[in-house]
């Protein structure tokens, strides 16, 4: 079992930055950032397979970094140009699947959850 605690949120003007961060109590194989927007479905937004390959969705793409600290077990999302749809509570994400047939992406599996972190950017 993996326990994840996120920090980080808060409230931010648009075009301004944030970085969140979680901590994970042990190795991850496969890590991501979730958001869930306010009367919206969770999506995923970013992932980072223990090789540093990254994945993200296109409306983050270019704004945001997913990065990850494989010693201190610590994942960071980078916020930059946050804009108002960007409101939500965003959700730390890990497995330990192996990647030998199988993947690290935005449509991955994923066991491990934090209990979320809000970031808020008022229009």
């Amino acid at each position: 079992q993996v326990q994840l605690v996120e920090s980080g949120g808060g409230s931010v003007q648009s075009g301004g930055s944030l970085r969140l961060s979680c901590v994970a109590s042990g190795y991850t194989i496969c890590a991501g950032w979730f958001r869930q927007r306010p009367g919206k479905e969770r999506e995923g937004v970013a992932t980072i397979d223990h090789y540093g390959r990254t994945h993200y969705v296109d409306s983050v793409n270019g704004r945001f970094t997913i990065s990850s600290d494989n010693v201190k077990n610590t994942l960071y999302l980078q916020m930059d140009r946050l804009a108002p749809e960007d409101t939500a509570t965003y959700y730390c994400a890990a497995n330990r699947r192996s990647l030998v047939g199988g993947r690290c992406d935005l449509k991955s599996d994923f066991d491990y959850w934090g209990q979320g972190t809000q970031v808020t950017v008022p229009s």
